[in-house]
């Protein structure tokens, strides 16, 4: 059992990418796993943002939703991959690859939540012109380049960071006015409701992780390299931690959005939002077979499968 606890080698200067060239140089010690991989545990804990956008993308296209949502999901994977490289290199042009895409990823859903026209008239919802689209597009999309430039041009990731937390503020307030003022049906807006406070719960979770990470670095070193050792330590790299429950509150939020239009738009019937195994969201079409165990609302009692699911099932087993 003690052979499994090795004690960290020495962190070498540099590794198979060379010395580092990013701005940011997170807690997780370089190239102490691996002479390829400049922090392992940064690196590896991207691959759940790449899953789950992943998974996401499928379940969209198997729930024939708009393609707006393939979108979101395809640029929730590219963060991952970004991410990835950063954590993998420590690069300067890897790092600009983690972190523009995290704001040009958020550009789509705002352009789909700003999109939304209410009626004030009718205190409903109405599919906004061409013309507006595009000027909201355009808007946002220049609105993004000023901030990379910016960025760009003083090098200081609080920019970014700044940036990205004001984009999502506002994303996050309209979206919750949008559920409030045209959600009615009790059900659904507990659904979206606990989906969007959950997201928000795991981003600010994973946020506290990464202080942690930068404001007690030494600490943690110490704790990692005297006590726990090899592999328990790994456990101790929060920015990785940072990267799991921020992956899981954008899948949480993403599920939102989808929900929060399909509802909105009239479309509450031809969808459901369902909890699989009480505890992760999915719109899906009202239509489907559902193969896993799962509720109608969070942490709610499992569904009954079906009569002809139920045959289905005993003649297989």
């Amino acid at each position: 059992m003690f052979g499994l606890f090795v004690d960290y080698p020495p962190a070498p200067d540099s590794g198979f990418w060379g010395t580092p060239t990013s701005t940011i140089d997170w807690c997780e010690e370089n190239y102490v796993i691996s002479p390829y991989v400049a922090e392992w545990s940064n690196t590896l804990t991207n691959s759940g943002f790449i899953l789950l956008a992943l998974y996401l993308y499928y379940s969209a296209g198997k729930n024939k939703l708009e393609t707006r949502f393939k979108l979101i999901c395809a640029g929730f994977g590219l963060v991952g991959i970004g991410s990835w490289l950063f954590h993998m290199t420590l690069q300067y042009e890897y790092q600009l690859l983690d972190e523009l895409p995290m704001v040009y990823a958020t550009c789509i859903p705002a352009w789909s939540i700003f999109c939304e026209e209410i009626d004030a008239a009718t205190t409903k919802i109405k599919s906004p012109t061409k013309r507006k689209q595009w000027i909201i597009g355009l808007s946002i999309f220049t609105g993004a380049n000023i901030l990379t430039a910016v960025y760009l041009i003083f090098k200081d990731p609080t920019i970014h960071q700044v940036g990205y937390g004001v984009i999502n503020a506002l994303l996050i307030s309209f979206a919750f006015r949008l559920t409030s003022l045209f959600v009615d049906d009790k059900k659904a807006k507990r659904n979206l409701q606990n989906s969007m406070l959950l997201g928000i719960g795991m981003f600010l979770f994973g946020f506290f992780f990464w202080q942690l990470d930068v404001h007690f670095c030494k600490f943690w070193i110490m704790i990692r390299r005297l006590y726990l050792k090899l592999p328990l330590g790994l456990f101790l790299e929060f920015h990785g931690w940072w990267h799991l429950f921020t992956g899981l509150g954008v899948y949480f939020y993403i599920v939102f959005l989808e929900y929060l239009r399909i509802y909105i738009h009239g479309k509450g019937d031809q969808y459901q939002m369902i909890w699989r195994w009480s505890i992760f969201p999915e719109v899906v079409l009202t239509s489907s077979r559902i193969s896993t165990p799962y509720s109608t609302e969070l942490f709610g009692a499992f569904e009954s499968l079906p009569t002809h699911r139920l045959e289905e099932r005993s003649k297989s087993e």
